[in-house]
């Protein structure tokens, strides 16, 4: 494609809105333009990137066995209450009444939809398994919609949903698609890890997110330093402590002491002089109305999607200060575990408190803790569970290496789905003696459109992106320097129509502009690979190729074109992780 026919409006500067780095590249290299809010318009070269990532999760998909379906946007309300979802998802979920008054929403996912759809046409164990699956526009009304790409209120989402006869069906299912998952990704070029993840909203009971990895992520994932294990933070499991306090339950006596004013951790610490490991924090909680205090060390924090999960809770939220006074009879800072006897309180404890005594906790009344504390002798601990966020230097749980910590941006979610809604929408079908089953489902989503900014974020420069091969709106970017040079010209239109030819996608800037504005835009723009042909090099018989990704620079010779522009093209690919296609 030539730059001179092409619709890129570049900009200089970088605009206010942007904040994150892909939103402030795709603004200046002419990806992308706001129309309002979270939504915006792609412009050509961000619709190639666009459909390079569709085509390759396309493929994977159509790889694996999954068949390809379209699914409308709108979907009617009634699906959504059959599933409890209309009430529970919240605002995020835009719901509208049409001209005869009745419920329908824009879709942020399509469970409902395409369990409507398998339960009214699959009758039998024989029409078993079947995965589907859609490239579609979502909807999701973000209170606050930042970033571009990476938090849209609109946006583009591969989303697959399988039916099994069975848990040994679902978790093949599951397995082929979390395969496929591997090798999309690798097929983009992009450094990623799956991860153990929390369902969400979702639902199901088993899940891995794929995070690509980057310094800008958004969420910090544990990873083991000695084997494949990563988890998000919501779900990374705490290996237990190794050795038990042998203090045989003789801490000596609890005893009360005056803690004026002193309701953080920071200040009961600083004032008793003591460590914040010596000390448990109790946090009270609203879940789903009744009263539970969570435990854990001072200077830990409580994780709430596993109390949640511990629970099998719907809704869990801090409680006010009002209801911390009525449930403890003291202000916020001052409960404690000893003598705590709301009606129908449950104390759930993290299990690393069970392995050591000798606790300051607070006593339940105003200016003063409790110290000498046993857990196991002074108070009634209803469960003790993995309750607190991992922490860099804890041990693996699978092989007890050192865990450590990075940045990511999550990009797709896996789910086995189990029983959630085909029990609710009654997805059912008859097995080989004629008996009613309910359908096994999983779900499977990948953000297409998310994906363009995660490549970016986390393949950039000073000067602009540096997009993989996969992803790249054209793999070349062909400058002509010879401003007029009717020879340069003539020779850069060959090159252009010989790696045309050759199914190379080519930007060919023959602009009339300055070599510097050339630059600048090829660097902006991304394009992995960079042929520049001037009439010095003409003469020489030679044209520079730049490797946008490493900024490396090699000549290679104009008469022999074909073979070394192809054994360079190979050693880019290389550098990502790719082969030729």
């Amino acid at each position: 494609m030539r730059l001179s026919r092409t619709y890129v409006p570049t900009l200089k500067e970088v605009p206010a809105e942007a904040e994150v780095v892909s939103h402030r590249l795709l603004l200046r290299a002419g990806f992308i333009r706001k129309l309002t809010a979270g939504i915006y318009t792609y412009l050509p070269l961000g619709l190639k990137a666009l459909n390079k990532v569709a085509d390759i999760c396309r493929e994977e998909m159509n790889r694996a066995g999954a068949q390809e379906i379209l699914m409308p946007m709108v979907q009617p309300g009634d699906l959504w209450r059959e599933t409890g979802r209309w009430e529970f998802y919240g605002k995020e979920l835009q719901r509208f009444r049409d001209r005869h008054d009745r419920d329908y929403c824009l879709g942020p996912t399509h469970e409902e939809v395409v369990t409507d759809l398998v339960r009214g046409e699959v009758r039998s164990y024989r029409q078993l398994p079947l995965n589907l699956y859609q490239i579609q526009t979502k909807f999701r009304d973000e209170i606050r919609p930042r970033f571009g790409l990476m938090r849209g209120r609109e946006f583009v989402m591969k989303d697959a949903y399988s039916f099994d006869r069975d848990e040994a069906g679902a978790d093949a299912s599951y397995r082929a698609m979390y395969d496929a998952y591997r090798a999309i990704f690798r097929r983009l070029g992009l450094e990623f890890r799956p991860v153990e993840a929390d369902s969400g909203s979702i639902g199901g009971n088993f899940s891995h997110e794929f995070m690509v990895l980057a310094d800008t992520g958004e969420d910090t994932i544990a990873v083991c330093q000695g084997c494949e294990y990563a988890a998000n933070m919501e779900k990374a499991e705490v290996v237990a402590p190794v050795d038990k306090c042998d203090c045989g339950h003789d801490c000596g006596p609890v005893v009360e002491i005056p803690t004026p004013g002193m309701h953080t951790v920071e200040e009961v610490c600083a004032f008793l002089e003591i460590e914040p490991d010596t000390l448990i924090k109790t946090l009270l909680f609203d879940v789903d109305g009744a009263p539970v205090a969570g435990l854990v060390r001072g200077d830990r924090e409580l994780n709430e999607i596993k109390l949640k999960n511990h629970l099998g809770a719907q809704d869990v939220k801090l409680a006010t200060p009002e209801q911390v006074v009525a449930w403890t009879g003291a202000p916020v800072g001052f409960a404690g575990p000893v003598g705590l006897k709301a009606e129908g309180l449950r104390i759930v404890a993290d299990r690393e408190l069970d392995f050591d005594c000798g606790w300051v906790v607070g006593a339940n009344k105003a200016d003063a803790h409790l110290k000498s504390v046993d857990l196991g002798r002074d108070a009634k601990i209803d469960a003790y569970t993995d309750l607190r966020n991992i922490t860099e230097g804890d041990r693996c749980p699978r092989c007890g290496g050192a865990i450590g910590f990075r940045r990511g941006i999550e990009v797709g979610h896996v789910f086995k789905l189990g029983l959630k809604y085909s029990q609710a929408m009654n997805a059912v079908f008859l097995d080989e003696n004629g008996r009613e089953q309910v359908m096994v489902m999983g779900c499977y989503g990948i953000g297409v459109s998310r994906i363009v900014a995660s490549a970016i974020e986390q393949n950039h420069d000073a000067e602009g992106i540096k997009f993989p091969p996969s992803i790249a709106p054209f793999e070349v970017a062909l400058l002509s320097l010879g401003g007029k040079d009717a020879e340069v010209i003539e020779a850069a239109d060959r090159l252009y129509a010989e790696l045309t030819r050759q199914g190379i996608e080519v930007l060919y800037d023959d602009r009339d502009e300055r070599p510097g504005v050339k630059f600048k835009d090829a660097d902006l723009m991304g394009m992995p690979m960079q042929l520049v042909l001037g009439g010095k090099g003409l003469k020489s018989g030679i044209i520079e190729a730049k490797d946008r990704r490493s900024g490396e620079k090699r000549e290679l010779k104009l008469a022999d074109f074909a073979k070394d522009f192809a054994d360079w093209r190979r050693s880019v690919r290389q550098g990502w992780g790719l082969g030729i296609d």
